[in-house]
C-alpha cells in the first residue's frame, strides 16, 4: 500500500514547477487529459474557460439542464467536446457522469465559473506523471491563494480541514476545493457515491482510505467571473461533514495509512529528483 505524499512549500509551487518543466518536450510523452467541467448556467463563463483549455486532449461537459444555453455555448466553442446533459441533482452527480464519460489517462476536474486558472493544469499533470495518483490542489499552501473566499467559507474551510486531519491522520491545508487530478484508472478503486459539493471531500477521504499516492499543490482561486454560486455554506458544509464521518467509520478499502513526517529538506529534495526524472523521460 502507498503511503500518501502532501507537498508544501516553495518546491512545490505551481510557478515553480512550471518554471523547471519544459512543457513542450513534456507534452510530447506526457499522458492524454480529459477536462472534466459541471456546469448550471454557466455560458458567460465557459465562453472565458473553454478557449484556455487547449492544453487537453478532450473536455467533457456535464450539464444540468442550463436554462441559459450553457450546453450550445460548449458545443459552438469546442466542437469536439462531449456535452452530457442530465437533472440538476448536484456537483458530486455532475462530476461522477463525467469520469465516467472520460476516455483519456488522467482526468482533470474543474470549475466553470473561471475561478480555477487552466495554465495550472500542466503542474497537475507533472505530478501525476512523478507518480501520483490523485493531485488536490490548496488554496493555503505557500504559492496558493484565493480571490472569492468570503470570511464564512474561509472559517468553515479551516474547521473541516482540521477535523479532516485529525480523522484521517495527514496534514492537509485545504478540503474544501475542487480542482482536482487523478488517473483514470483509480476511478472505481475510489467508490464515489456523492450527488453535491461533497464530492470533493469523499474523493479525498476515500483516496486516503484505499492507500493511494497523493500530492497537495498550490493552486490560486481567482474571482468568480459571472454569477452566482451555487454552494450554501451552511448545507454543505454539513454534508461534507456527515462525509468524513462516513468515510472515517467505514474506509473503503484496506487499513488506513499512517502519514510519515517528512523533514522539508528531504521533501524539497525528493521534489526536485521527480522533476529531473520527468524531465529525462521528456527528453529520451
Amino acid at each position: 500500500m502507498h503511503e500518501p505524499e502532501f507537498l508544501h512549500g516553495a518546491g512545490a509551487r505551481s510557478g515553480a514547477l512550471l518554471q523547471h518543466l519544459d512543457v513542450a518536450r513534456h507534452r510530447a510523452t506526457r499522458p492524454t487529459v480529459t477536462a472534466v467541467i459541471p456546469t448550471l448556467n454557466e455560458a458567460e463563463n465557459l465562453r472565458w474557460l473553454l478557449p484556455r483549455l487547449s492544453g487537453v486532449d478532450e473536455v467533457v461537459v456535464v450539464d444540468g439542464e442550463s436554462a441559459d444555453g450553457t450546453a450550445d455555448v460548449a458545443r459552438r466553442l469546442r466542437p469536439d467536446a462531449v456535452v452530457i446533459s442530465r437533472p440538476p441533482t448536484g456537483k458530486g452527480a455532475a462530476m461522477r457522469a463525467g469520469f465516467e464519460a472520460a476516455t483519456s489517462d488522467v482526468i482533470v476536474a474543474i470549475d466553470a465559473d473561471g475561478s480555477m486558472d487552466p495554465r495550472e493544469i500542466d503542474a497537475f499533470v507533472a505530478l501525476i506523471c512523478c507518480g501520483f495518483d490523485v493531485v488536490k490542489g490548496s488554496r493555503y499552501c505557500v504559492g496558493g491563494g484565493s480571490d472569492d473566499l468570503t470570511w464564512l467559507r474561509r472559517a468553515g474551510n479551516l474547521l473541516l480541514t482540521r477535523l479532516a486531519n485529525v480523522l484521517y491522520r495527514v496534514r492537509w491545508t485545504d478540503l474544501c476545493y475542487g480542482y482536482i487530478a487523478l488517473r483514470r484508472s483509480v476511478v472505481d478503486r475510489l467508490n464515489l457515491a456523492a450527488d453535491g459539493f461533497e464530492i470533493e471531500t469523499e474523493l479525498c477521504v476515500n483516496a486516503v482510505t484505499t492507500g493511494l499516492r497523493i500530492a497537495e499543490l498550490p493552486s490560486h482561486e481567482l474571482d468568480r467571473r459571472s454569477g452566482v454560486s451555487k454552494l450554501n455554506a451552511g448545507r454543505d458544509g454539513l454534508r461534507v461533514l456527515r462525509t468524513m464521518v462516513r468515510g472515517r467509520r467505514g474506509p473503503v478499502g484496506g487499513a488506513r495509512p499512517r502519514l510519515r513526517a517528512t523533514p522539508a529538506p528531504e521533501r524539497a529534495a525528493r521534489e526536485r529528483t521527480a522533476l529531473e526524472q520527468v524531465l529525462e523521460e521528456a527528453s529520451g
